[in-house]
């Protein structure tokens, strides 16, 4: 079962990397905007996060060959592990990693897979705005594992 996991992990990896990628493809669902009581101005969580996706889109470089390797080779021995995040939401996200001396965010696509290779053994703090909804996790990384988030 977990060969079959991480078979599947890797082919979707794989083919996620290797299509042409448009982020633009589905515009996100806008839910109505809370409105802030000191200034009157209506708050759009969805808007402030898809600024944030559309400007790291420009600089983020993915890891997806150090991922992979990760995954099809014994990394027992290796000093770090994969993350991988699957947005299966009508919303682009970027999740925020940030651990002992680690900090990084990633822009997910949606329907879209995410990664990122991190030290093993560390506490990690997993959190980001998918369609107004706060996702937030603290997880001890030890091996490489996967998360699939949808609204």
């Amino acid at each position: 079962m977990k060969k079959l996991l991480l078979f599947s992990v890797v082919i979707t990896l794989l083919l996620n990397s290797c299509s042409t990628t448009n982020y633009n493809s589905k515009q996100p669902i806008y839910k109505s905007s809370p409105v802030n009581p000191n200034s009157g101005i209506h708050i759009n969580p969805n808007a402030q996060t898809e600024r944030e996706y559309q400007a790291l889109l420009k600089t983020y470089k993915p890891e997806t060959a150090e991922v992979l390797n990760s995954l099809l080779n014994d990394s027992s021995n290796s000093p770090n592990v994969s993350i991988s995040i699957e947005n299966k939401s009508t919303c682009n996200m970027v999740l925020t990693i940030s651990g002992n001396n680690y900090f990084k965010k990633i822009p997910i696509g949606i329907n879209k897979i995410g990664s990122a290779m991190v030290p093993k053994n560390q506490n990690y703090n997993l959190s980001g705005m998918l369609c107004n909804s706060v996702y937030q996790k603290t997880k001890f990384v030890s091996n490489s594992f996967s998360i699939n988030l949808s609204n």
